[in-house]
């Protein structure tokens, strides 16, 4: 594992690759409330409280006192938070451990103009996060072009779509990908995505209107059509609002925005509930979930890997899904971390998060990574080899909710 040197070859163009301004919304309030915590042990996010809240009858959620106060510690008012004071990202104020996350809904805040001017916060690395004695690292792959999905999405990657935030850059845009629940079989609200999707990592803290829509833009319209495009066209199956949602402790930690730093460990589950819907869950609503593999194939052992996402970077414009199919090789930044998965792909940012999906002898599709990092100047992608660390982030979010 542990035999070569890197080759490899990329650059930066700047400290980060994409970053854009506030874009501003009116919103309708509605009440909500949930929290977050990281890791295997959910025990640390109990410690001051059952941390959980409860649906009322027309699906929105009835915040627990004990939450409640605890929020109050922080200095948090949940009504001026929907009234703005969410914008507020003074250190201070900017919320980063794992029990402390916030995230009301606020109905209507992603609404298509939002939704469409969202841009993408991925992360660049070039030939110098790559130096020294490292793990074993493969030759840089051949791009592979990106491919079109063919509308409907939903007829034809009915897991895939769109993970929005806000972040202090402003709003911000991932892909994500519908994975199925352990405790709920067949009535899952678990996605799938980069940990750098809902947490600045070492830099920051959680970031904050965290929504996922499922099969965004359907049916492939332009950019220009989706100017006058309503909700309903360009979120055909609801907007799905975090209730949950937990990453690495390595990410949290190490977590970079440029040069690859916590790669190995940039994924996150998130727990979702509807913005408004009939009491069906996410996985019902789009009728697909996947399984996720967490005895993470050697790269050996793997014929073809199949990448999903929204590409927003330049020659993309993050309104039509994608796909990039290669053979992995292996990629390492730091030698104490795992070696990552890495494909020939020219998909951009706003890609991240998006699904790494094997199909099986018997045709079954199975989720294995998601996009982490690229270089500034397209070409290829990688993503974390999920194990120990994935399955317990995932396994915590599944017991958190099980028989709900």
């Amino acid at each position: 594992m542990r035999s070569t040197r890197p080759s490899f070859t990329a650059r930066r163009e700047g400290s980060a690759r994409r970053r854009t301004s506030p874009v501003l919304a009116a919103v309708a309030l509605a009440s909500a409330l949930v929290l977050t915590a990281t890791a295997c042990d959910s025990g640390d996010a109990d410690a001051g409280g059952q941390a959980s809240a409860s649906a009322e009858g027309d699906g929105k959620i009835t915040i627990p006192d004990d939450i409640k106060d605890r929020l109050k510690e922080h200095g948090i008012d949940i009504d001026n938070w929907k009234n703005g004071a969410w914008k507020d990202w003074s250190k201070d104020d900017w919320l980063r451990e794992a029990e402390d996350f916030v995230n009301p809904i606020i109905e209507d805040l992603w609404n298509p103009d939002r939704m469409r001017d969202a841009e993408e916060p991925d992360q660049g690395v070039d030939d110098s996060d790559l130096a020294g004695d490292q793990g074993v690292t493969d030759p840089t792959p051949e791009p592979v072009d990106a491919k079109a999905v063919p509308p409907a999405y939903h007829d034809n990657a009915a897991t895939a779509g769109k993970v929005f935030f806000d972040s202090p850059e402003g709003t911000m845009v991932c892909s994500a990908t519908v994975v199925q629940d352990p405790a709920n079989p067949g009535k899952s609200n678990m996605v799938w995505t980069a940990g750098h999707c809902v947490h600045a990592g070492k830099s920051g803290g959680w970031y904050r209107n965290i929504a996922f829509v499922p099969s965004y833009n359907d049916s492939g319209k332009s950019a220009a059509e989706l100017e006058n495009a309503t909700k309903e066209e360009v979120a055909p199956y609801g907007v799905w609002w975090g209730d949950w949602a937990q990453t690495s402790d390595q990410w949290i930690e190490q977590g970079g925005a440029t040069g690859g730093d916590g790669a190995s460990y940039d994924f996150a589950v998130i727990h979702v509930t509807p913005e408004t819907g009939d009491g069906k869950s996410l996985e019902e609503t789009v009728g697909s979930a996947l399984p996720v593999d967490f005895e993470a194939p050697a790269v050996q052992r793997v014929e073809s890997i199949t990448a999903t996402g929204y590409p927003a970077g330049a020659p993309f414009d993050g309104q039509t899904l994608y796909q990039c199919q290669d053979k992995p090789g292996r990629l390492s930044i730091n030698a104490s971390d795992p070696t990552m998965y890495r494909i020939g792909c020219t998909m951009t940012g706003g890609s991240s998060g998006g699904g790494w999906v094997t199909t099986g002898a018997d045709g079954e599709e199975t989720l294995v990574s998601n996009t982490s990092i690229g270089p500034v100047t397209a070409g290829w992608l990688a993503g974390p080899r999920l194990g120990e660390e994935a399955k317990g982030v995932y396994d915590s979010v599944s017991e958190k909710f099980a028989g709900q």
